[in-house]
């Protein structure tokens, strides 16, 4: 039987279908999504309880980074933890950034998590259930809302005095926000899955008539891609130590590449070229790469990475690598054990081995059900016919991997 996706189906393209598979895989699952929002409310008020150094002092309490954007994944490929990002803005006498962050530190003493540490920039607590919330102090200093500096203080003996850092995670978000804008069909598919996976009833109704109780998570093609960059990344520098690309790096890029109605996988492809050509660019001009924030300038989004041409080049390396496979793998020819391996190296053996389960048995369903399908020329596998087409000889070669496992490193 020839079936054919339904027109208006965003992954009727199966490499589309695959990455969103992966995708739905690295998410922080709807429960904790939740529950992240109840624990950093939760934190705020232990914070400015009487008796806490910033009793009275916290002007606002606010997610940054993938949190502020819906871009958070799993830190890790076997453990299922989860980095969330909150900015506190402190107000009342400024003794200096080390202080700062002692403050900070006394203030969250004794709250009931696992662990608590303190990070160059962040107070770090650790839940049992894998979740950790970094908690950054920030001084307001500009005329801007919430444009200011947060601190940088090694608390270590023979460490270089505390400095100040500028910072805006506000205004960034507000700008990535506007760049991309929910894509109803998208987001309404791959939430759905999303829900699915969770055990939990996603709504029928139209994307704008979602009620509360089962908000939008997923909400943009180009998020998604940069959650799949993101884990690549995690993959790529698994077994390597020092600092790795941030993401907010990745973050700024993608917004600047933002092209709402895309497919998954061209998003991912033009993510990925973005960043890789900026490098290219950079190096060829004999200059480390330099990413300001788009809404405020004096905040450099790559202070402490790259250190020196070798690591950017060398993450230029892996990004062209991955924009040249999924390329190979749109054009065809591609076996499906040869695009899985490939997959495992990019992304990790644990999440793609469960994601292409999930894959193959949604295709069996809906095959059963006379829903959809791939045929041979639609490019895709049926569990009937377990080829994408041909083989994967114009992938670049990749070495194996012993393991993907995440070990002990956090990701940013």
């Amino acid at each position: 039987m020839d079936w054919r996706p339904p027109t208006n189906d965003p992954f009727a393209d199966p490499l589309d279908a695959m990455l969103a598979e992966i995708a739905i895989n690295i998410q922080l699952p709807p429960g904790l999504h939740a529950k992240a929002v109840g624990r950093y409310e939760a934190v705020r008020t232990y914070i400015e309880r009487p008796g806490s150094p910033l009793h009275g002092r916290v002007a606002c309490f606010y997610p940054q980074g993938s949190m502020r954007i819906d871009a958070t994944i799993s830190t890790r490929g076997t453990d299922d933890e989860y980095d969330i990002d909150i900015v506190a803005e402190i107000t009342g006498p400024d003794d200096g950034p080390e202080a700062l962050l002692d403050d900070l530190e006394a203030a969250l003493a004794g709250y009931p998590v696992s662990k608590i540490v303190r990070q160059t920039r962040c107070v770090t607590l650790y839940y049992a259930d894998g979740m950790h919330l970094d908690v950054t102090p920030a001084r307001r200093t500009g005329l801007k809302e919430k444009e200011g500096v947060i601190a940088h203080a090694k608390k270590e003996a023979g460490a270089p005095p505390g400095r100040y850092v500028p910072m805006n995670a506000y205004a960034f978000g507000d700008w990535y926000t506007a760049r991309t804008p929910t894509e109803e069909r998208f987001a309404k598919a791959l939430n759905e899955r999303l829900y699915a996976q969770a055990g939990i009833a996603f709504a029928d109704a139209d994307v704008h008539e979602v009620p509360d109780q089962t908000p939008l998570i997923i909400k943009s093609v180009t998020t998604v891609a940069l959650q799949l960059l993101k884990r690549h990344r995690n993959i790529a520098y698994a077994d390597e130590t020092g600092r790795v690309p941030p993401s907010i790096l990745l973050s700024c890029h993608a917004g600047h590449a933002a092209q709402p109605g895309m497919g998954l996988a061209d998003m991912v492809i033009r993510q990925a070229r973005w960043t890789a050509r900026a490098i290219d660019e950079a190096a060829r001009q004999g200059r480390l790469l330099s990413v300001p924030n788009p809404e405020f300038s004096a905040e450099l989004f790559t202070d402490r990475w790259p250190e020196n041409q070798t690591q950017q080049q060398g993450y230029a390396r892996h990004l062209h690598t991955l924009a040249n496979g999924l390329e190979a793998a749109q054009r065809g020819n591609v076996q499906l054990e040869d695009l899985q391996a490939w997959l495992r190296v990019q992304f990790g053996e644990r999440v793609v081995t469960r994601s292409v389960k999930a894959f193959n048995d949604r295709l069996g369903r809906q095959v059963k059900a006379g829903q959809h399908g791939y045929t041979p020329k639609g490019g895709l596998f049926t569990p009937a016919a377990p080829a994408i087409i041909g083989s994967l000889s114009s992938l670049a070669p990749v070495a194996a991997r012993a393991h993907t496992n995440m070990g002990e490193r956090r990701f940013s």
